[in-house]
């Protein structure tokens, strides 16, 4: 069994997250690794409480991340702070030698993703992965099999989306996802994006072109303090692209959505695809629901597969149980020390965004910027 050693830079909600899943590491079968974690680092002591009290494990608790990153015991670090620091804590992290599972976008621009990247490049022996866990859904995962087996035919449409309601409150206060000092000027699309992308670039259907339509639906919101200040950053993106399917070399529509303001929606990740063979639906608004259409010939039926706990990571969990997100989040964190022990994927659809993926999506969203300021379809 191979102990990896991390450290948390970010204690927040996914540093929680990720605490959780080493804390329950018993629950996945027929592994031979497991984290450990050594230290923490936060500039509020407040949030080191939690961690100590429930790992005893952790010997160093720090506000400065370079003391972190000087502890020799420090193997990996699991990094998860606002986009602006990603250049330099990322790079920091790299150049120290550490492995890296790092928050998107990974730079809050992409002047700050290429630097970010070349330093990739600069250390090829360090492991550097993205956190997006919602292809781990089982539904997703079959339907990841289904795009490796070319089950769809050729690609009509795919629809790709991750939409939220939580802004939609005007009274709610202004925080660092609504500066665009802080979040940068993506706005939605450098915090969503990555969910929303993950699935189809990971498939081969990158954007050719993108029609952008951004919104900034609330102008202004309460900074807490007694005050109004102007909100910034874009609530909400629609990105109409083309994409070509490789295996047919045909064009087809792909919609890219990422909404912090959409009725309804608490916290949604969505996927579709029509194909001339088969389509399918999935939401985590029904997370064990895969609606699949099978196109042989007469009439056009949509069946409804209840999924199970059908994971590319076995569980002690039976078969016949959901998931929610924690266990997504479980199984993004066995794929990133599966592929750090073993050297690659357990399968295409079961490992972590790249490095090179990530840059993709810099591609996009400045083009998406482009796009909506001219009016314009821009090529990338």
């Amino acid at each position: 069994m191979r102990t990896v050693k991390f450290g948390i830079i970010g204690c927040g909600l996914m540093g929680r997250e990720f605490a959780s899943c080493a804390a329950r590491w018993c629950h996945l079968i027929d592994v031979d690794f497991r984290p450990e974690i050594v230290s923490i680092c936060d500039m509020n002591e407040n949030l080191w409480g939690w961690y100590k009290d429930h790992f005893p494990s952790i010997k160093q608790t720090t506000k400065d991340y370079k003391e972190l990153l000087a502890n020799k015991d420090v193997e990996a670090v699991y990094c998860a702070i606002p986009h602006h620091l990603h250049q330099q804590f990322y790079c920091d992290i790299i150049q120290a030698g550490k492995h890296l599972m790092g928050e998107k976008p990974f730079g809050i621009d992409k002047p700050a993703n290429d630097a970010i990247l070349a330093c990739v490049k600069e250390h090829p022996n360090v492991f550097v992965r993205c956190s997006s866990e919602f292809p781990f859904y089982p539904a997703a995962q079959k339907i990841c099999d289904m795009i490796e087996k070319n089950a769809f035919g050729q690609i009509i449409e795919v629809n790709s989306g991750y939409l939220h309601s939580s802004d939609l409150d005007p009274n709610k206060p202004i925080n660092w996802k609504r500066m665009i000092e802080i979040n940068g000027e993506y706005g939605c699309m450098g915090d969503l994006g990555m969910h929303a992308c993950h699935i189809p670039i990971r498939a081969g259907w990158f954007p050719k072109n993108v029609r952008a339509l951004l919104t900034k639906i609330i102008k202004q919101r309460p900074d807490g303090k007694g005050g109004i200040v102007p909100c910034k950053t874009w609530d909400n993106a629609t990105l109409a692209c083309e994409a070509v399917d490789p295996n047919s070399g045909e064009k087809f529509p792909l919609t890219i959505k990422t909404f912090r303001i959409d009725p309804g929606e608490k916290n949604t990740w969505m996927i579709e695809i029509k194909g001339s063979k088969a389509s399918v639906k999935f939401s985590t608004k029904q997370p064990k629901t895969l609606w699949l259409m099978e196109y042989t010939g007469g009439e056009q039926i949509w069946q409804q597969i209840d999924m199970g706990n059908d994971l590319a990571f076995k569980t002690i969990t039976g078969g016949i149980f959901e998931i929610a997100f924690s266990d997504a989040v479980f199984q993004m964190w066995a794929a990133f020390l599966y592929e750090l022990t073993h050297g690659k994927p357990i399968k295409k659809f079961a490992g972590c965004i790249t490095p090179d993926e990530v840059a993709l999506t810099h591609h996009l969203f400045t083009a998406s910027l482009e796009s909506h300021k001219n009016e314009s379809v821009v090529k990338l």
